[in-house]
């Protein structure tokens, strides 16, 4: 028969440190705790699996787990030497939750069960302390009514303040032993009142209840989110233990603390804590008194302080990592409740990691796998002082698409956050961020949108950016002709105007009104350095690329390790104020004449772009993808012309020079250049352009322009490498759903770049290869690759197309996808390995069949995302392309899935 329920206490335990699966973390670690044979008060834990199957059973703890609690539980009061509910020697319990992985706050607690008015009456007589029993069995109706009865804590909040209103009781402890009793009169009033029924006196049934409470709470609102946050799964349930109480509150000579034996908001090697003297342990963590630092234990209980601090340290030597622990001091003794590794901010992360293997604790690899991805993210952004936050209202949370802090004036266009950068920060602020509004997402600090998920327009650039980004903050309603947007805060109407300052936040997705003070990462510690360096000698050959569009882009992808560019994207160029109206010249051509003139003048620029970025990776490849988007996405929206042709008959000068400014048409060219330009608007227009006239198909269709892109490569590739210059260009050729298409834009290619050595008199090595964004190309890559040099998967499009899901609608039904557990994540910020992934593995293998020296990454967002890097190591692809601000991220992540692979990848110091 399975095992249900592991003693521990009195230096012997059934379990170990090693059983956190099956006793969760603080169980495994009283267990450890006990065999060590440190002061543990004795007790028991309910494994994990009964939380299951205590839901399983409609929420009843089956009748076999209860004969092991029943038999637990007499050990236990043999061992204690007390009884539960006896009259004058009580037995009190503690019942706390405790996960495989730490969960702080989440789930909830019961302290001083088995108290009623008989075991209490036992109780003050036993301690000689009336006041002290008194106050245990108020807390206990108080946690146990809110926790197992349900009741809101506010309810006996009201009661607890009216009584020290009454008598001007400044504490808690300025209350006597008659003031406590009446509250507990009051108390059990409450209790009736709200659950029909008296409070429970038998301890045996509250002792049933809590477990159950315990149990129930794995599944309370603020529990599942944060396990839908950490991405700690459902099914592993939390375990349940049941401890004897030691007191915190019975005098002046005791107390209560929590502590770690490391700072774990910094890292540094000292020790680190809060406690209070004659108090119990959620008056330290819910802030009803101020705690002292632990340092000043030392004074006041010399003894006790000195024993903490030896069992801390060895249990860190135990451990091997940092431990947050909680005790408890009982009339000079010291008690140890729980142990287990602490959880740590990024910066702690990295430098607790670096310094443990210097102390020799642990090696290079285990230094590596104790960083999450996420925490070394927080050491490369901005991030809010916590301070001052208190003082300022939050508007609300959206869905944090790009971590970091902002804050700035609210803009809420492109055009007035340019203008408005002039003059101090900026945050735009949009319904949906298009192409179109590059240069005021380029100036703004950061970027707010209504709409939109993870991998929205707004999300990726602002990713590639660097910029903290919130979208989907569905509770704000953009008014962009009055320029406000307004949201329901506390039931009324909070209205936000242009040039109000508003506080950001990437991480949390949390937006407040007024300005926060931020906190720039500090990157200047050796620390960080010696890390990253350990990252990449297990991450062995497997590369880090950067999606980067720009030389300014280039130099921060290098400055984060960047290995080169995996994906440039060339549309992002033509964006610029002054490429713009030549790029709409171009698409407004009516004859090849036309538009060849237009891309002549594109040239210079392209080439210019090209060059920048090529000096940035001296030595490292850059793959330019040739244009991709629809031509539309360069035009002005439909929609917006059609009001201003309308407006223009009746406007006066000042609106036509607006209008004038807006299409770069002379004033008296408005009348008769605005209906040709709708009307070639109109053209353009597609019904479902995501799959329509991009891609290959403009090269194909227009293939002056693959012409002039190619020949702005390779003229940019020569000069550079004329000035001493190691150039690599990868040509990509985008959307390609055959080989067909693919030869047809690689001859143009390849035939410019002879065209241009020639006249050079030189040559640079170059390849050409294509993106795999379309389920055929992928399922056909035995037939591309015979002619395609290298293979970049556009996994973003591709699981656009192999899902048949489109990334900007799908915000529209996610949650309700998220919550029924259809997707285990958003698909377009993790790689479904599943359904997509299988289709790019099958892609990888028969490419490389075909041509076994196939270069082979991948340049969607999911390249940025830890999982989906380290799917991509194990498949066998060269690299990874993700945004510059990622780049540390991809490399610890690819470093981990090679320690995680047994090491197989080749060590680059080996």
């Amino acid at each position: 028969m399975t095992k249900n329920v592991f003693s521990f206490g009195g230096g012997t335990a059934d379990g170990d440190g090693k059983m956190k699966d099956i006793l969760g973390g603080k169980g495994a670690g009283l267990a450890e705790m006990s065999r060590a044979g440190l002061p543990v008060p004795a007790g028991f834990t309910i494994a994990t699996q009964v939380c299951n199957a205590y839901f399983d059973a409609g929420k009843q703890i089956p009748e076999s787990v209860q004969a092991e609690i029943g038999k637990a539980l007499g050990k236990l009061e043999k061992e204690m030497g007390q009884k539960l509910g006896d009259a004058k020697n009580p037995l009190l319990l503690s019942v706390r939750s405790g996960a495989k992985f730490s969960m702080p706050g989440m789930m909830n607690t019961i302290l001083n069960l088995g108290l009623n008015d008989i075991t209490t009456a036992g109780l003050a007589e036993r301690s000689g302390n009336e006041r002290f029993a008194y106050d245990c069995y108020r807390r206990f109706i108080q946690m146990f009514g809110e926790v197992a009865l349900e009741i809101e804590m506010e309810k006996f909040d009201h009661i607890f303040d009216a009584r020290k209103a009454k008598f001007k009781a400044k504490t808690d402890s300025d209350l006597s032993a008659d003031d406590l009793k009446a509250i507990i009169v009051d108390y059990k009033k409450l209790v009736q009142k709200e659950t029909k029924k008296p409070f429970p006196d038998d301890p045996r049934e509250q002792l049933n209840l809590s477990v159950g409470a315990v149990f129930g709470s794995w599944w309370n609102p603020k529990a599942a989110y944060y396990r839908k946050m950490e991405k700690i799964p459902d099914e592993i349930g939390t375990a349940a233990n049941v401890q004897a109480m030691v007191f915190g509150n019975m005098g002046e000579t005791s107390g209560t603390g929590v502590g770690f034996t490391r700072d774990p908001g910094t890292g540094e090697k000292v020790f680190y804590g809060e406690f209070l003297m004659n108090a119990q342990g959620e008056d330290v963590v819910a802030g009803i008194r101020t705690p002292l630092p632990i340092s000043q234990l030392e004074a006041i209980l010399p003894e006790a302080f000195n024993e903490l601090q030896t069992i801390t340290t060895n249990l860190e030597k135990h451990y091997k990592d940092m431990q947050d622990f909680e005790f408890t001091i009982q009339d000079k003794k010291l008690y140890m409740l729980q142990t287990r590794n602490g959880m740590r901010t990024g910066p702690a992360a990295v430098k607790i990691a670096v310094d443990m293997v210097e102390e020799g604790m642990i090696g290079k690899s285990e230094a590596i796998m104790r960083v999450a991805p996420a925490q070394l993210d927080q050491l490369l952004h901005p991030v809010f002082d916590p301070k001052t936050l208190k003082d300022l209202v939050k508007i609300t949370t959206g869905i944090s698409a790009s971590p970091g802090a902002a804050v700035g004036r609210v803009a809420f266009s492109a055009e007035d956050a340019v203008e408005m950068a002039a003059g101090g920060p900026v945050l735009l602020v949009r319904r949906e961020t298009t192409p179109d509004d590059i240069h005021g997402m380029d100036v703004s600090k950061g970027i707010l949108t209504a709409i939109g998920g993870k991998s929205s327009h707004a999300a990726v650039v602002a990713r590639g950016m660097g910029r903290p980004c919130v979208v989907g903050a569905g509770e704000i309603r953009i008014d962009d002709r009055k320029k406000i947007f307004t949201a329901q805060v506390g039931g009324k109407t909070l209205t936000v105007k242009e040039g109000d300052f508003i506080s950001l936040d990437g991480t949390t997705g949390d937006i407040y009104v007024g300005h926060a003070k931020t906190v720039e990462p500090d990157l200047s510690h050796d620390f960080i350095g010696k890390f990253m360096s350990w990252t990449d000698e297990f991450r062995g050959k497997f590369g880090i690329r950067a999606n980067a569009d720009i030389p300014r882009d280039a130099k921060v992808a290098r400055q984060f390790g960047a290995e080169g560019i995996g994906l440039c994207r060339t549309e992002h160029m033509f964006f610029a104020e002054d490429r713009l109206p030549i790029v709409q010249e171009m698409i407004l051509a009516r004859d090849e004449k036309s538009r060849k003139k237009a891309l002549q003048r594109l040239l210079p620029v392209q080439r210019s772009d090209f060059a920048g970025l090529f000096k940035a990776m001296d030595g490292f490849p850059v793959v330019i993808r040739t244009l991709d988007p629809p031509l539309h996405e360069f035009l002005p929206k439909r929609e917006n012309l059609m009001v201003d042709m309308a407006v223009l008959p009746y406007a006066d000068a000042k609106m036509k020079k607006e209008i004038s400014g807006r299409y770069n048409i002379a004033v008296k060219d408005l009348k008769k250049q605005l209906p040709e330009l709708l009307h070639r608007v109109e053209e353009l227009h597609e019904f479902n352009p995501m799959l329509g006239h991009r891609g290959c198909r403009l090269g194909v269709t227009y293939p002056e322009i693959t012409e002039m892109q190619a020949r702005a490569i390779f003229e940019a590739a020569v000069q550079v490498a004329k000035k001493g210059v190691k150039v690599i260009p990868e040509v990509m050729i985008p959307l390609i759903g055959s080989v067909e298409e693919f030869d047809n834009q690689k001859k143009i290619v390849v035939r410019v770049a002879e065209e241009v050595f020639a006249k050079a008199g030189t040559t640079v090595e170059y390849m050409v290869g294509t993106m795999i964004e379309i389920p055929r190309a992928a399922l056909t890559a035995d037939k591309v690759a015979k002619s395609a040099e290298f293979f970049s998967f556009g996994t973003n499009d591709l699981t656009q197309t192999t899902m048949g899901l489109s990334r900007d609608d799908y915000t529209k039904f996610q949650k309700e996808y998220e919550r029924e557990k259809i997707f285990k994540a958003d698909p377009f910020a993790v790689l479904d390995q599943e359904g997509v992934g299988k289709l790019v593995r099958m892609a990888v293998d028969s490419g490389r069949k075909a041509r076994p020296d196939l270069e082979v990454g991948i340049c969607g967002e999911h390249g940025g995302e830890p999982s989906s890097v380290q799917f991509c190591l194990k498949i066998g692809m060269d690299y990874v392309s993700c945004s510059p601000y990622r780049v540390p991220i991809a490399r610890l992540a690819a470093a981990q899935g090679a320690i995680m692979g047994d090491g197989k990848a080749e060590s680059r110091t080996a």
